[in-house]
């Protein structure tokens, strides 16, 4: 702890979190299957989710998963409702800082079908099969794009958005809000006429191997892991973390604590419960049954407020030093 910012500069995980899966088999699975379909494809839209713009993104394995750079590439960023406008074109300047090669970017929100960024998504690809070299693929009229991307970031959401705008249907993907709901590589999705296009959706995938503690903490707080792989009150004890580090105490007001910032995440959430009258029976050791604070329900509902965009814009990778 410092004078300037009494809280901790460093966030680590307990030892009981160090052997976390971050890659379940079926993602290994899923990796085999989008490689096997490479052939078939036009197009990959790489849906992200703009509160974590570098978190989760390696350049070289998904470059693997791309075909090395030669298929066209999209970077779709969506949840762009929960980082706000003004925040687009640092986030741009972020990404192009660390990877000059990206050059379509867009942000979209699914849940507004009006929302340009979504709308676009589907003219920027045919015009970059059009400029494209489709190789084996050249003499069909028919474009195959596939959606990649780490897990309940909205990949499936959108290819119903873009279905339901251009040929009127109904949901043709499983969507939900716990990641890992697309579990294998799908058939393909007609999503329009003129031309002929198809959406083809795959199961969330993240980095083999998650290394950095706090990348991994970042993913599991936007949601992209389930929570309880990871536990509830940790990833609530990284959102503080995260908060105070970045001077952002807008969580004071929002939970009501009397006493301030705070970086004791079990006095926050004890506090909260308390004002919320959040309790649960207990039962001790030795039968006895006794009423306590629920801080796991405490914990959740402070998640919730940052995935609803509650405790304002936020980037989680602002000033971030990683290296994709």
């Amino acid at each position: 702890m410092s004078l300037a910012n009494p809280f901790r500069a460093v966030f680590r995980l307990p030892s009981r979190n160090q052997r976390v899966n971050w890659f379940p088999g079926h993602m290994t699975k899923g990796m085999r299957q989008i490689q096997q379909k490479l052939r078939s494809v036009d197009c990959i839209v790489e849906i992200h989710d703009a509160r974590i713009p570098l978190a989760g993104r390696n350049s070289q394995f998904f470059e693997t998963i791309t075909g090395n750079g030669v298929k066209p590439h999209i970077l779709v960023l969506n949840k762009v409702d929960l980082i706000g406008t003004k925040q687009q074109r640092g986030i741009l300047k972020q990404l192009r800082t660390v990877q000059p090669e990206l050059r379509n970017i867009l942000f979209t929100n699914c849940k507004d079908q009006r929302n340009t960024g979504v709308l676009d998504i589907l003219p920027l690809a045919t015009k970059l099969v059009a400029e494209s070299s489709r190789f084996n693929r050249a003499q069909s009229a028919e474009h195959n794009i596939m959606i990649i991307g780490v897990p309940n970031v909205g990949k499936s959401s959108i290819i119903n958005v873009l279905r339901n705008v251009h040929l009127k249907k109904r949901s043709a993907a499983r969507v939900g809000a716990e990641a890992g709901i697309t579990r294998a590589v799908g058939e393909r999705i007609k999503i329009q006429e003129q031309p002929l296009v198809y959406m083809i959706d795959t199961p969330g995938i993240l980095q083999p191997s998650v290394t950095d503690d706090e990348m991994g903490m970042k993913l599991a707080l936007v949601g992209c892991v389930p929570d309880h792989i990871v536990g509830e009150d940790l990833i609530a004890d990284y959102l503080l973390y995260w908060l105070n580090k970045h001077r952002r105490y807008e969580y004071v007001d929002k939970l009501g604590l009397t006493s301030g910032p705070s970086d004791n995440i079990s006095a926050v959430l004890a506090e909260y419960a308390q004002q919320q009258a959040m309790f649960h029976r207990v039962k001790q050791y030795n039968g006895q049954v006794e009423v306590m604070t629920n801080l796991l329900a405490a914990a959740r509902k402070f998640i919730s407020f940052f995935r609803t965009g509650q405790l304002g814009p936020i980037n989680l990778d602002e000033e971030s030093s990683y290296h994709i």
